[in-house]
């Protein structure tokens, strides 16, 4: 199987939180900026979000209401030359198409601008990819319902060159890639707050809509202090 190495990089609380009030914590910046800083560290060429992640912060809210007649195009995988072109990708987990943009290209928090991917499955409507291709947004088709992680890679892999690829969330999206044995490296910012929240989802999150899968167990590859009570720890699973 040829597919990008992957590595699964969250920002957490100590209670293991991947967001809540503890972010708005002054404790908690010098976590953030690590965390950002980290991304260097990994050289990602993708980076794969869940649809929950992007509505919160990359997706322009839902998509508008689409016509369902007309001259559509067929379920096949679409790549926009141009968008090939930037490099850098944004890969946006939306099996049933439900996601709403503005552009192809996504450039947020300072980082490098980034062409978006649509993950999707044979239920979108074909109406969904005429609106995607109409704003040059390229997709791939990866499941007939649910998304099917190791196809995606090999996709990404063949289709556009990725190599090196971070998933980052949410909880559901790193479960999905860790149950079929695809992160390589967990990489984990921990900030010296706790939340308490028990609405804030964890790092890894089992979904019903998902097969049930047996906990994953890791190794320890590294854990490094950094400023302010900050803390980077690295694992692989240990069943690689």
């Amino acid at each position: 199987m040829q597919r990008p190495f992957v590595v699964c990089h969250m920002l957490t609380s100590l209670d293991g939180k991947i967001d809540g009030d503890f972010f708005a914590m002054e404790q908690s910046l010098p976590a953030l900026k690590a965390y950002n800083q980290l991304r260097n560290f990994y050289k990602p060429q993708a980076t794969v979000y869940g649809t929950t992640t992007m509505l919160g912060g990359y997706a322009h809210g839902t998509a508008p209401s689409l016509a369902q007649t007309g001259d559509f195009p067929p379920k096949e995988d679409y790549v926009h030359p141009a968008g090939k072109a930037v490099g850098n990708f944004i890969v946006s987990m939306d099996p049933k198409g439900t996601l709403g943009f503005s552009s192809p290209v996504l450039e947020k928090k300072g980082r490098p601008a980034a062409h978006i991917i649509e993950a999707l499955s044979e239920e979108v409507s074909p109406a969904y990819l005429a609106y995607l291709q109409k704003l040059g947004i390229s997709y791939l088709f990866a499941g007939p319902n649910r998304l099917d992680c190791k196809l995606l890679l090999e996709k990404l892999y063949t289709q556009f060159g990725v190599k090196r690829l971070m998933v980052a969330g949410g909880g559901v999206a790193n479960w999905s890639f860790l149950q079929q044995g695809l992160i390589d490296e967990l990489s984990l910012v921990v900030a010296p707050v706790a939340d308490g929240g028990t609405s804030a989802v964890s790092c890894f999150e089992r979904a019903d809509f998902l097969p049930y899968h047996e906990p994953a167990a890791f190794h320890l590859k590294e854990a490094k202090p950094l400023d302010l009570d900050t803390l980077w720890l690295r694992y692989t699973c240990a069943s690689l």
